[in-house]
């Protein structure tokens, strides 16, 4: 069923508030075949990616689930990107899915879009969240917050749209 939603990460993985600046604003538009996300954040200027381990240096992440089926989709503001399907906690089932992703960085912050067919996503109804992270020492940001140490695949800090 067609959708649509925005988001804001705006706060630290424990709930703490971030200003403005920080913020990451994600909009999904999805239809029968494909979900697009359109990135708004901050540019940090971390140094590049040297693996497709982009959570190890700047990233956004969106997080699609469906009970224990979940798909994570990082994106990079510098152009790199990674989907990975996931079948329980982080029991990964698919590497490297297709994505069509372009970014680009203006000035202090970067706008990238990306198209992800819905095949690659599990079933609807979906819950969500996004997370940004960043820096030395690293930032961890999330849109729904958890609680302890970072661990974005807890599919119990996730929300419905």
């Amino acid at each position: 069923m067609p959708g649509f939603a925005e988001l804001s990460v705006a706060s630290t993985w424990d709930g703490t508030a971030i200003g403005p600046d920080e913020q990451v604003h994600l909009r999904l538009n999805w239809d029968e075949r494909t979900l697009t996300i359109e990135v708004d954040a901050p540019f940090h200027d971390d140094p590049p990616p040297s693996s497709w381990r982009l959570w190890e240096h700047e990233v956004v992440e969106l997080f699609v689930a469906h009970g224990e089926a979940y798909t994570e989709i990082e994106l990079s503001p510098l152009g790199e990107h990674l989907v990975l399907r996931f079948q329980g906690y982080r029991n990964r089932t698919e590497a490297r899915l297709p994505i069509e992703f372009s970014s680009k960085v203006d000035g202090a912050r970067w706008r990238g879009v990306a198209e992800v067919k819905l095949r690659h996503l599990p079933a609807e109804p979906w819950t969500i969240n996004a997370y940004a992270i960043h820096g030395e020492p690293r930032r961890f940001l999330a849109w729904a917050p958890g609680e302890g140490e970072p661990d974005f695949h807890r599919l119990e800090t996730f929300r419905g749209l």
